[in-house]
């Protein structure tokens, strides 16, 4: 079983993986971006981490829904949104039990993304972070050695965005010179399923 203070590791684990990886997401979001991807992500993950040392809430859901509530009044662009809506939906799925399954949290990713994937009008092969989060959920099942397997679908996801042409967000303007460079939202959200199977081995 699963109880908020595995969700507060996971949480921490992946703003150290954020802090480590910024300037590696800024450079691939200076190819096809605003070059603030990893700064942004660095300052939200803080702000959570922060937010949650001080004052942890008791369930699963709630630890999730505070992130998401930090990551929007903190992160700029569309990373802030879309990162905020995933953990919030996330965290709204599990509802207020103390202690969730592997089960339901792959269920109430599912969901998480369904809604990330509403608010952006995005699809898998539009060269966002679907392109990583999408065959992660479809990789998850009910056992925590599931997440490791997620982990490796988030990132050969993001590695797959590579030759796409970005369809979606502020990539899509550059147009076919999109193409041969990797997604930074996708490569963030490998960072997500990674600190999740850190944590859960």
């Amino acid at each position: 079983m699963l109880d908020a203070d595995f969700f507060h590791r996971w949480l921490t684990a992946v703003a150290v993986l954020v802090d480590r990886e910024a300037a590696h997401l800024t450079e691939l979001d200076s190819a096809i971006g605003d070059a603030d991807h990893g700064s942004n992500l660095q300052r939200g993950f803080t702000a959570v981490t922060a937010t949650l040392n001080k004052d942890a809430p008791q369930t699963p859901g709630a630890v999730l829904t505070l992130a998401g509530r930090q990551l929007i009044s903190t992160v700029g662009g569309a990373s802030g949104p879309l990162y905020g809506t995933l953990l919030r939906r996330t965290g709204k799925a599990l509802g207020d039990d103390a202690e969730v399954t592997p089960a339901q949290l792959a269920e109430a990713l599912r969901a998480g993304v369904a809604a990330v994937a509403q608010l952006g009008g995005a699809k898998a092969g539009d060269k966002t972070m679907l392109d990583a989060l999408e065959p992660a959920v479809a990789a998850l099942g009910d056992t925590t050695e599931s997440f490791a397997a997620a982990r490796d679908a988030a990132r050969e996801g993001a590695l797959a965005t590579v030759p796409l042409q970005a369809r979606k967000g502020r990539a899509s303007y550059l147009g076919e010179r999109s193409i041969g460079h990797q997604d930074p939202g996708a490569t963030s959200s490998a960072l997500l399923l990674a600190a999740l199977a850190e944590v859960a081995a």
